[in-house]
């Protein structure tokens, strides 16, 4: 939690999630003092945090300008996903393999349920729980291999990804039945213990994920 957490590390999280809520906009240029009053934190900790937020590749430094926000481009999405592609394969077919059916049948239970809250007017609290839900398919697949340096790249990458392009990704009311449904393909294969047919499945889910980030169409085959 933040209130566990380091000054500077409590910078890092509240300026991140700045980031990805758009009070930052990637490419700008920001001033220390600007990152003071976005994260309530003393100019000392906010100086502390600036080189981890560098080496993460979140902001550059320049001369003549200051702190610049990463940019984004064509390719700043391509790169991005091609890492979450290759982190996702590998702990995915390490998950489907030695997951118990239990947690398996958990997963499935929590997608099914908010398929079956689906109503005409879609909430705000069933988007939430629908976000959730997705990301935490992702981070628990990623947290079952048990390593610190893949965990970390990829909760690096996953910040890029989603300060990146945000508002293209997030669950909503039109996207929510074909996100639920991907990812119950991945759920299926699991079930089977199926390594071939989970990979397909979530290929197919982030394949759509990139499109959507790049502004291109989607594959809605049931």
């Amino acid at each position: 939690m933040l209130n566990t957490l380091k000054p500077s590390a409590k910078v890092y999280e509240k300026i991140t999630d700045a980031i990805v809520r758009r009070r930052l906009i990637p490419g700008a240029f920001v001033t220390q003092r600007e990152l003071v009053e976005i994260s309530g934190m003393p100019l000392g900790s906010v100086r502390e945090a600036i080189p981890r937020l560098e080496a993460d590749g979140i902001f550059t430094s320049t001369r003549q300008r200051g702190l610049q926000i990463a940019s984004v481009s064509p390719s700043f999405i391509r790169n991005a996903y091609q890492l979450r592609v290759a982190l996702e394969k590998e702990a995915f077919s390490v998950l489907v393999e030695h997951t118990s059916d239990e947690a398996i049948a958990e997963m499935r239970k929590q997608h099914q349920a908010i398929l079956d809250d689906l109503t005409d007017e879609v909430s705000d609290e069933l988007l939430e729980r629908a976000q959730q839900t997705d990301w935490e398919l992702h981070d628990r697949a990623i947290d079952f291999l048990q390593n610190e340096v893949i965990s970390e790249v990829y909760r690096v990458n996953a910040i890029k990804i989603r300060m990146a392009i945000q508002p293209q990704l997030r669950i909503t009311a039109s996207n929510l039945v074909r996100v639920m449904n991907e990812h119950m393909a991945i759920i299926d294969g699991m079930a089977k213990r199926d390594v071939a047919q989970t990979m397909a499945a979530l290929e197919r889910h982030l394949r759509n994920s990139k499109a959507l980030a790049l502004g291109q169409d989607v594959d809605v085959r049931r």
